[in-house]
Order: structure tokens, then sequence, then C-alpha cells
């Protein structure tokens, strides 16, 4: 190479790597959001989870401004979409939309590659109660009569479940841990195969979404012997509460929080927070997405957090009681 040529080559490479620098430098100080916000779903399409993830993401692109999607990552039980997560830039552009099973995790799967830990609640999205359904055909009429038969004939009652750590699992437990009863768990890869096999009458009771059960209750093809809210359902106010049934704190819904990864900025936090908390605080939001069965919450930060530490609180014991293990 020729002095000339050297020379050239030179300034051309300072040059680029001068441009990347400012490049970068912009990038960091650009104000945020400035790029696609990417909303993950740890599930497939479909169900609370993916719903909700949509309709936050459509939130955030309409009130910023900016693109932001929805990427389905159900891969190992949910487990490829968490980690993508916890393992991205904390930068506010990889979101979780998260549910009631992410700080049961490693709990339950001490194996996982991600701990609670590694995430840090942008807002409570809101919880769906469960209905206790049963079989038309199966021969109790409330929740009394059903312990009354589970104690009298240990193991032999059935309750599908739709995956360890689930709501509708852990209802089960928590049902067996405050009436010293012993139900037999039958367990399914996902609600929808456990309710399609409870609608058969293979399996004798299950704790299910309210918006799933809702149809076939309406139907007649199931019948629901309480609510898990600590108040009656606005949509089924004929239907008791646990509690009203006789078990003081059978309170358990399926809940739903966004998360970003440890370290993201404070500021980003709350901006995402603010942005999310006035679009639900919205009446006809919260209209719209009660007819769905959902009750939305919001709230900041702060009463992120104080929920996250209640629901560890409140379920270590029982799992520990209960030995549950992941499958």
């Amino acid at each position: 190479m020729s002095t000339g040529s050297l020379h050239h080559w030179i300034r051309a490479s300072a040059l680029g790597l001068l441009a990347t620098a400012s490049a970068l430098s912009w990038a960091q100080s650009a104000p945020y959001p400035s790029s696609t916000i990417h909303m993950i779903a740890a599930s497939s399409p479909g169900g609370g989870v993916d719903y909700l993830a949509r309709e936050s993401a459509r939130i955030l692109a309409d009130s910023l401004n900016v693109s932001a999607i929805v990427e389905n990552r159900p891969g190992g039980n949910g487990v490829v979409g968490k980690d993508l997560v916890a393992k991205a830039r904390p930068d506010g552009y990889t979101l979780l939309m998260g549910s009631s099973s992410l700080p049961l995790d490693r709990m339950l799967h001490p194996t996982y590659p991600f701990d609670i830990s590694d995430f840090v609640p942008v807002i409570y999205v809101g919880f769906i109660p469960l209905v206790l359904v049963a079989n038309p055909a199966f021969p109790v009429k409330d929740v009394k009569e059903l312990i009354s038969m589970a104690k009298a004939q240990p193991g032999k009652i059935s309750f599908a479940t739709g995956g360890t750590g689930a709501g509708a699992h852990l209802s089960g437990e928590m049902f067996q841990y405050l009436t010293g009863s012993k139900l037999l768990n039958v367990p399914y890869k996902g609600n929808a195969p456990a309710l399609v096999d409870v609608l058969a009458g293979h399996v004798n009771i299950m704790w299910d979404t309210m918006n799933t059960s809702l149809p076939h209750l309406r139907a007649g093809k199931l019948k629901a012997l309480a609510v898990t809210s600590p108040k009656r359902s606005g949509v089924t106010p004929e239907y008791p509460t646990m509690i009203e049934a006789g078990l003081p704190g059978f309170e358990i819904s399926a809940w739903y929080m966004i998360f970003a990864p440890k370290g993201t900025p404070g500021d980003v936090l709350q901006k995402l927070n603010t942005t999310l908390a006035k679009a639900f605080g919205n009446p006809d939001f919260s209209k719209r997405m009660s007819a769905q069965g959902i009750e939305v919450v919001g709230g900041s930060i702060a009463d992120a957090q104080a929920v996250l530490k209640g629901e560890i609180e409140r379920w270590a014991p029982i799992v520990k009681a209960a030995n549950i293990k992941g499958d």
C-alpha cells in the first residue's frame, strides 16, 4: 500500500469510527422512546396474556407515537419468552406481559435460567377472577358439599389444572391446604384441554378463568360453585365467593403485570407507568375490559411492587407445605 493510500485508509477509518461514535452518542441521548417497543407474550396467541399484551402495546404505540409490537414466545412453558426479557438490554424497549406464575417459577423449577429478581414491575395491569366449575353431573351443589365429600372420600374428587403453578393448580392446593382435604390433581398442557375434559365429565371440577368458562356456564354445560375474587363478580353476581362459602382467605385470580429487565432506568419505567396508568383509568377502557371478565387495576410502580411482594409471601408457604414441584 502506498503512503498516499495508507493515509487515505487511516482518514476514512477515523471518519467511520467518528460517525459510529456519534450515532451511538445520539442513540444514548435520544429521548425515550425513539424506536420500536417489543412486548413479549410468553404464550401462544389467544388467552389473557396475549390479549392484554396487544391492548397494552396498542396504548403505548398510540400514546408515545412509536411502533410497539407483540412477540409471542411460548416455548418451554413460557421459559423462552421470560428468559429473553430477563437477559434483554435494560433500556425499556423489551417488556414482558407477565402473569401470576412468574414469581413462583423459580420456586417450582429451581433449574430455570431466570428469577423474579431479574425483572422490575412497570404496572399492575389487572386480574381475571377464577370460577370453580363442575360438570353438571357432579353431585354437589355448593362448596360446603364439596368440602364434605372431599373429606369423606380422600383423593377421589379430581380437579383439572392447566400446568404446575397456574391459577387452577394453586387454587386446588389452597383448597386442600385450608380444608385439610385431599383432591386428585389431573394436569394438562394448558387450560383449554383441561376444560374440555371437565365439560366431557372425565374430570369433576376445575378452577378456571371466568372469561373462558362463562360461555359454557351460560349454556348450561358447566355449573359454578363459587368465584375466587374477594367480592362477587359484577359479571356474575349470582355466584358466591369462596370466602362466602366458608373459606376465609381464599382469594386468588389470574393476574397480569408488565415487567422490564432489572436495571431499566427509573425515568423510563415511570414514563411507561404513567402512560399506561392514564389509559387504564379511562372508564371506556375499563368497561371494555370488564366485558371480557378482566378487572383493570393500573396504579403506580410502588403499587405493583407491593402486589408482587404480597404474592410471593402468600404462596411460598403453600408451595412448601404442599411440596409442589414443577413438571
